[in-house]
């Protein structure tokens, strides 16, 4: 009689179990699916962005071109290189590398420096979220 208990019990566990498994698993894609989702509105947000600062730029350089010719002042051109830096990392952005080479420099410090990426005052404990709770709630309650 026993042994029958036990291996229903055995049964029901490991069908819990796969259950578990099953629903991490469905976690797991349902976050990477969200994460590939907000990199390509990311990218895309920045590609738009680039036409209209692109646009912006072009007018920009031709306007100061032309003012400094006009003036015979090659100092009417200074702005020209902030803005050139600002559009070099928009394109990078949306059409470089720049994601790629973000992604190796976080594998390294992933690889390398794990120790950047210790929270202050260590992990969160259960403990540490009760006390919190707790401390909260009293806030509230006494009001």
């Amino acid at each position: 009689m026993g042994f029958v208990v036990s291996k229903a019990m055995n049964d029901s566990l490991k069908g819990q179990q796969e259950f578990m498994r099953l629903q991490l698993e469905r976690q797991l894609v349902l976050q990477n699916l969200m994460r590939e989702r907000q990199t390509a509105m990311q990218i895309a947000w920045t590609r738009e962005f680039l036409k209209y600062f692109g646009t912006f730029f072009g007018l920009s350089a031709v306007v100061l071109t032309t003012g400094a010719i006009k003036r015979k002042n090659p100092a009417v051109l200074l702005p020209i290189l902030p803005l050139s830096f600002i559009f070099a990392y928009q394109y990078d952005m949306g059409y470089g590398t720049l994601l790629q080479r973000i992604k190796g420099e976080a594998e390294n410090i992933l690889d390398t420096q794990s120790t950047l990426l210790e929270l202050p005052k260590g992990p969160l404990t259960f403990e540490d979220l009760e006390k919190i709770r707790i401390s909260q709630s009293k806030f509230f309650t006494e009001k």
